[in-house]
């Protein structure tokens, strides 16, 4: 008997794979959290039955969502992280050999557990001596910080329930006090076939907070419709310059200076939704 695992990412939509093997379930005071074993993908962490990140794509995300900031700054070594707790953006920022210090914001304390245990590709760089994990509200801590970070990274999960906060001006103006004088924060954005008018929102409402904002995609093939966007917010730095050279080219698998600069030519639909804030489509 064959089994397949299936998110409904819309009420018309969904993604499904076959599924191996089951390795671990439960559900925690915030959430239920699984780690299956795909055929297609690898293992699979998921959370209240939507997709975090699978072996097989996670590499896209993380290091689209990290390094486009990192190679924006001159000189990021204060790293804030709200979300993320299986630790793929952590990997990835801590990369940078400037980085003195990441700080890691997880609200439930069992998703790094169980991605330390499940998917140690990711969870790898736990043990970063520069790497200091709370298990705290993200919103909250954020409003107790003030011109502290360099670059600030929100991995948040799906806008639904409390996570939704995450998208909002109050939050994003919290991040502006927290972040330095020459700071920037990126976040991830939903996609542009799916979410259109949230990414118009959060686009207006990062824009009017920050004097230079810029969105750019990537493929994630597990996301809904497989291209995902990501927002950035800056007090000085424009992302689509040049980036910043690292070295780090041949550690990665996805990024590159390159990549960096083409993630920021927007489709024709997106720069419309964006900028007007209208829809992909309208029904008839």
């Amino acid at each position: 008997m064959e089994l397949w695992f299936t998110e409904r990412q819309t009420p018309a939509l969904g993604i499904t794979c076959k599924v191996l093997q089951t390795l671990h379930r439960e559900l925690t005071p915030f959430q239920e959290i699984a780690v299956i074993d795909t055929e297609q993908y690898g293992r699979m962490l998921i959370l209240d039955g939507m997709v975090q990140l699978t072996i097989g794509d996670e590499f896209t995300y993380h290091e689209m969502l990290a390094h486009v900031p990192l190679h924006t700054h001159p000189d990021p070594r204060n790293i804030l992280v709200i979300g993320g707790g299986d630790g793929g953006t952590a990997r990835e920022v801590l990369r940078h050999p400037q980085v003195e210090r990441v700080t890691l914001v997880e609200i439930d304390r069992r998703v790094v557990e169980v991605s330390k245990e499940f998917l140690p590709e990711v969870s790898c760089a736990f043990d970063d001596p520069r790497l200091e994990v709370r298990f705290e509200d993200g919103v909250a801590y954020l409003q107790q910080k003030r011109d502290e970070y360099d670059v600030i990274l929100v991995d948040s999960p799906e806008p639904i329930g409390q996570a939704g906060r995450l998208f909002s001006g109050d939050f994003y103006r919290s991040i502006r006090e927290a972040l330095r004088s020459d700071g920037l924060f990126s976040a991830q954005t939903e996609s542009p076939f799916v979410n259109q008018e949230l990414i118009s929102r959060v686009y207006h409402e990062i824009s009017s907070i920050f004097p230079i904002t810029r969105m750019y995609l990537a493929p994630v093939p597990t996301y809904p419709s497989g291209i995902w966007s990501f927002t950035i917010g800056s007090k000085c730095y424009d992302p689509m310059l040049p980036p910043r050279e690292s070295g780090l080219t041949e550690q990665l698998r996805y990024y590159n200076s390159g990549v960096h600069q083409a993630a920021f030519q927007l489709p024709n639909f997106v720069q419309q939704f964006i900028l007007q804030g209208g829809k992909l489509c309208e029904k008839r």
